[in-house]
């Protein structure tokens, strides 16, 4: 062990005020610190203790391979007997403490050198009379173990056996046979606390705590301090006023392309400068510096890997520019980690530390279509970024049973998502088409996908039409369609543009699915502009996920368009960008009167969300929302642009025969 003061503080939430001194808070609890030599193996107890006459697991301090300079570590050596299918482990008896002061277990962990050690343990608090074989007593996954030292946290609840009515007296870590390379191993363990971070995650969350970025925060201060630190980090902050009150231009596509610009603006700056990685939200304020979001979600990478291609295209950037700026996002991929060669769903955009347990399939294929495309628009990146892909198999999320894709994977409870994405027209069709594309899935997983669910599932928005089987390149089909005032469409699960449109920023539905996908985005868009001005009498229209001016985010489309329906109440300008690659003229005039009659239009364009009944915008700029808005435009200033070098990849050149022989309305 080593002194680890400035990361101890930051893990226990002492942060310095602005006067310089240390807040007061409880210390830390140790439960094994190794430096205590063999009164404290006394207390850690190999499981089992032994088979057949010979002990499984070994214990011995070492200063070899110690975590710091003084002190010990723990060396753990391990071996499966022949015909043992059951874990192994340690149990390490727990200190007299309230566990209700910590929120968090912390423990250093590495693996041999030169032996095989575990990809991943299971970490269980066990109350009296439990042990590590009790049966569904489960356990946190802990995974990413290297060769190097590595801090783990592990939240304290259910899932790691902190529960109401249940004390803990021992510490359980447990190696599951199958989590070993080999059948023997050896890993080393030092610094096991309990710790207080200042956040509790419950049972069912996937959210982490990055514990560098604790540190790099305290080194700054604290989190509060920090917020000067990360603004200084930004390539771009947007200047006042807030509001921009300028007339855009009166001819479309001038409006059009200031739009674009403005919002490349925002893109390009709303950024970490040393990772390249965007922003995943800004809020701006009246009074006072923009707040910013230093995380990202992996759906936000791939598109703005997709944006610079398209702004370098524009003329808006140098191709010089372009490259580096793919280059340098490209670098900051290969060193986050990764689960099965997906990457998780969150990163924190200043030490690259995953702050989530989840690994998303629609999130993973948005990050591999935004790779597709920059490969093909920038050979000199080809090499690394293939192996960035070559690494995915998106079988990990393929559900054979129902032929149908799994939403993702919880790492740290190392169980699937129980419900699939069951639904064609939603966007992670995309995904779907990749999947094949790659050979990982078979091409029926196209065809399991529900055009519409059957007449009797009367929770339905509408009640579909024309639903009878059919046969589609071998494959039968339940088509059939919603019908509104005429204009027929298959539904999406919440009816708003960005399900129905956002594939459509790398898949050029006319060109590839002419008579279903290409004239089902035109009827959505259609529908999204005439329910708003015939129904509910709106001024505006255009209704998609965005931030709520009321506060947080939220689910929003027209309900008919939807199998489920969301909620009607707010209008989002990145439904108008996506809406210009169907209805250029109609975006067009839309974003206009946004502009004219709400302040939603800033230095960096269109803010994301406004109430049309109240007028209150939500002054934030979200990387999703800003990058299907620039795209959407992208695609019609320069016709097909991202389409077209997606639809140059081998990935998708082999999954787009697929999409041309069906016809939605039959």
């Amino acid at each position: 062990m080593k002194p680890h003061g400035l990361l101890l503080a930051a893990l226990l939430g002492l942060a310095a005020p602005a006067t310089g001194r240390a807040a007061a808070v409880l210390p830390h609890a140790v439960i094994a610190d190794f430096n205590g030599g063999k009164a404290l193996v006394n207390r850690v107890t190999p499981w089992p203790a032994q088979v057949g006459g010979k002990p499984l697991v070994r214990m011995g301090m070492t200063k070899a391979g110690r975590f710091g300079p003084r002190g010990y570590s723990l060396r753990v050596d391990y071996g499966f007997a022949e015909g043992l299918e059951g874990a192994l482990g340690l149990l390490i008896r727990l200190p007299e403490v309230d566990l209700a002061q910590y929120d968090h277990l912390s423990l250093r962990i590495r693996g041999d050198r030169k032996q095989a050690f575990p990809s991943q343990l299971r970490v269980r608090l066990l109350g009296e009379g439990q042990s590590p074989a009790s049966h569904g007593l489960g356990g946190y996954t802990i995974v990413g173990i290297e060769r190097e030292w590595r801090q783990m946290l592990v939240p304290l609840n259910p899932l790691s056996g902190v529960a109401e009515g249940v004390r803990p007296v021992a510490l359980g870590l447990i190696l599951p046979p199958e989590c070993s390379p080999g059948r023997e191993g050896a890993f080393y363990l030092d610094e096991i606390e309990l710790v207080r971070t200042g956040r509790r995650i419950g049972e069912h969350e996937d959210s982490s705590v990055a514990p560098g970025k604790k540190a790099w925060e305290m080194a700054r201060g604290g989190e509060q301090l920090a917020r000067t630190s990360i603004r200084a980090r930004a390539v771009e902050l947007p200047a006042p006023p807030l509001v921009r009150r300028e007339e855009l231009p009166p001819d479309d596509e001038a409006l059009l392309e200031r739009v674009a610009r403005d919002t490349w603006q925002g893109l390009d700056g709303l950024r970490d400068r040393p990772s390249g990685l965007p922003f995943d939200t800004v809020a701006l304020h009246p009074d006072g510096p923009p707040s910013v979001g230093d995380y990202t979600n992996v759906t936000n990478i791939g598109l703005y890997l997709m944006s610079v291609v398209a702004a370098r295209d524009l003329g808006y950037i140098a191709p010089r520019e372009a490259e580096a700026r793919l280059l340098r996002v490209v670098r900051s991929l290969e060193r986050m980690e990764t689960f099965h060669g997906f990457f998780y769903n969150y990163y924190d955009t200043t030490t690259l530390e995953r702050t989530s347990h989840f690994v998303s399939f629609v999130d993973s294929s948005w990050l591999t279509a935004g790779l597709m495309v920059a490969r093909m628009a920038a050979p000199g990146l080809h090499k690394p970024i293939s192996a960035l892909l070559e690494r995915e198999d998106y079988a990990f999320f393929y559900d054979a049973d129902v032929g149908q894709m799994r939403h993702g994977f919880h790492v740290q409870r190392q169980e699937r998502s129980p419900s699939v994405y069951g639904l064609l027209y939603s966007e992670p069709r995309l995904g779907s088409l990749i999947a094949i594309g790659k050979g990982d899935v078979p091409e029926s997983h196209w065809f399991k996908l529900a055009r519409t669910f059957p007449v009797d599932w009367t929770w339905q928005s509408m009640t579909p039409l024309g639903r009878a089987p059919r046969v589609i390149n071998g494959y039968k089909v339940d088509g059939g369609y919603y019908e509104w005032r005429g204009i027929r469409y298959l539904p999406s699960w919440g009816g708003s543009m960005f399900e129905a449109m956002m594939p459509g920023i790398v898949l050029d539905g006319e060109a590839h699915a002419p008579n279903s996908l290409g004239p089902n985005a035109i009827a959505h868009v259609d529908v999204q502009r005439r329910y708003a001005q015939e129904e509910l009498n709106l001024p505006v229209w255009g209704m998609s996920p965005s931030a709520n001016p009321d506060g947080g985010y939220g689910e929003y489309g027209v309900a008919i368009l939807g199998v489920k329906g969301y909620s009607e109440a707010v209008v989002t300008p990145h439904a108008s960008g996506l809406a210009a690659m169907a209805r250029p003229a109609e975006a067009a005039r839309n974003l206009r009167q946004l502009a004219r009659r709400y302040a939603v239009y800033g230095p960096f364009g269109f803010y994301d969300a406004v109430n049309p009944t109240t007028g209150k915008v939500a002054y934030k700029y979200l990387a999703l929302d800003q990058g299907m808005m620039f795209l959407g435009l992208a695609n019609h200033l320069r016709p097909h642009l991202i389409q077209r070098y997606f639809a140059a990849d081998p990935i998708i050149r082999r999954a787009l025969p697929l999409l041309g022989a069906e016809d939605f309305f039959q």
